[in-house]
């Protein structure tokens, strides 16, 4: 059972970007209706609302599995916040391609994408519901909170700065994926106008003053129920800003990125023992995942989220009851360029290595077949002691979107970077706990002749694949779209060719645009 049970509330006043209500003082006719006028009588409201924030990354709309869509023109199934984010940062790379023919899905993988790809537009969506719901809760406790109780002030101050937090995330996955994009706050005025677009470095600063303001009011790393936002989350944020800022503002941050990587390694999380522990049903146990989307198999039902990351992963000769679920999806898989980055990919010396591979063909000559590709077994509904979730259908496997061997990483990298204040020993010490887990001894160890750019890139596949971190760590090396690195079926040909730059960065959908004419189109759509 999870330590922190997701909560789905309907609330009414979402004024979202461009609402369109023009008298918001009118309550609704219907007394069984709430809104945010009433909803906050009750005080239990406030961490509810929380709640919602939080299951905005994780389900679909206010009613699960489905029936009540946040967001509409795609399948409800496919809208999830998690399962559009998954898709987008892993489908257009070597770690993943998909089976399935949906108009417009595999444009990812092929990168011949365009403004008005329905998976990119629901993408964008998506972020911008989250940060809508967000702002109106800020809004809320801004209004509210001084006709509080003092201890519930303290209490819905904490719940702002999580819902800070939760708002400049995901305004880092709209810089990170789109860009210059529409930007408004819960500082602007609810109702029907246009917002206008933030450049990526006004949005940047932003995201890192927002991070640098809330610092002090988080708990302390280790000390919030599980599923919640603490200190060591925002250092993480942090670190992932500065390391990609010279993508991003082209100025690089390497030492700001060491010194926070330093602050979450110095915390109280801690490195899991057991590698496949943390991708299991159980693995809210896990000491080292810092931030997680929750997921329960009662509590929180979803088509999309680790429903769909676990069910599509399962197809051809792969037993579904072994990783326990009622039934494969037949989706996704991997490329021989991934499979290959492994010495061993049968698992028997890094255990990471985790494939399926019988019946499966190493190379793809059909995205459309299954049976093309390696599967890969990392995620399961199975937990640590062998037993099955809570439900075959919808999984319990918590979605680890940070964890500290990702920060060992990242210390790695900006050392390398030329980044102060870290050193290389330093460095290949922390590579080298990674590989000792992984090898279960220190025959993977590496030396500090091994450690460099090319090794890190690899070794961040190795350790991270499918927890979407792939598509930005390509940009970053410069590999996504160029003939650097090569894999099959990128852009479309079994070999794989470069594409085209543009592809580094998604569209602004032309929905979108259509509907903001203050806005510019993306450069190269």
């Amino acid at each position: 059972m999870k330590r922190y049970t997701v909560f789905s509330i309907a609330f009414v006043a979402l004024m979202a970007i461009t609402a369109c209500v023009k008298d918001l003082d009118v309550l609704p006719p219907d007394p069984n209706i709430e809104t945010s006028a009433t909803l906050y009588d009750d005080e239990s409201a406030w961490k509810m609302v929380l709640a919602k924030c939080y299951a905005g990354l994780a389900v679909s709309g206010q009613q699960g599995p489905a029936g009540k869509p946040d967001i509409s023109d795609i399948d409800e199934g496919f809208s999830t916040y998690l399962r559009q984010y998954w898709c987008a940062s892993e489908l257009p790379t070597d770690e993943a391609v998909i089976s399935w023919n949906d108009a417009g899905l595999k444009d990812y993988h092929n990168q011949n994408w365009s403004s008005t790809n329905p998976f990119i537009t629901a993408m964008y969506n998506r972020i911008y519901y989250q940060i809508s719901l967000l702002n109106e809760y800020i809004r809320a406790i801004n209004t509210k909170i001084g006709g509080l109780s003092p201890a519930l002030q303290d209490e819905v101050a904490l719940y702002r700065a999580e819902a800070r937090f939760l708002r400049a995330f995901s305004y880092w996955h709209a810089l990170d994926m789109f860009g210059s994009v529409p930007f408004v706050t819960d500082a602007d005025a609810v109702g029907a106008f246009m917002p206008s677009q933030i450049s990526k470095a006004d949005l940047f600063a932003y995201i890192e003053s927002e991070l640098l303001a809330i610092e002090s009011e988080l708990a302390e790393p280790g000390t919030n129920e599980f599923g919640r936002i603490d200190k060591a989350a925002v250092w993480t944020l942090l670190a992932k800003l500065y390391l990609n800022a010279e993508v991003y503002i082209s100025s690089s941050r390497y030492t700001e990125c060491i010194t926070y990587c330093k602050n979450v390694i110095g915390s109280s999380y801690s490195i899991d023992p057991v590698y496949a522990n943390m991708f299991k049903a159980d693995n809210e146990n896990s000491n080292e995942i810092i931030f997680p989307v929750e997921f329960d198999g009662n509590n929180t039902r979803s088509w999309g989220g680790m429903t769909f990351i676990i069910h599509a992963a399962v197809g051809g000769e792969m037993s579904a009851a072994a990783y326990g679920i009622d039934g494969g999806w037949g989706g996704t898989r991997t490329t021989s360029a991934f499979v290959n980055k492994f010495d061993d990919p049968s698992g028997a010396t890094d255990k990471r290595a985790m494939f399926f591979t019988d019946g499966q063909n190493l190379e793809i000559a059909d995205q459309s077949t299954f049976t093309d590709g390696y599967a890969i077994t990392k995620f399961t509904n199975m937990t640590s002691t062998g037993t099955g979730g809570s439900n075959a259908t919808y999984v319990d496997t918590d979605f680890p979107v940070f964890r500290l061997a990702d920060v060992y990483l990242m210390y790695a990298e900006a050392v390398l970077r030329g980044g102060t204040g870290g050193s290389i020993s330093d460095a290949v010490d922390y590579v080298n706990e990674l590989r000792e887990r992984a090898y279960g001894n220190e025959s993977g160890n590496i030396a500090e002749a091994d450690l460099d750019l090319d090794f890190v890139i690899d070794e961040r596949a190795r350790e991270l694949y499918w927890e979407g971190h792939r598509r930005t760590d390509l940009v970053r090396f410069g590999l996504l779209t160029s003939d650097g690195y090569l894999w099959p079926w990128k852009g479309g040909v079994a070999t794989g060719v470069a594409t085209n730059s543009r592809y580094n960065i998604m569209p602004i959908p032309s929905s979108d645009l259509g509907a903001n004419p203050t806005l510019e189109p993306t450069p190269g759509y």
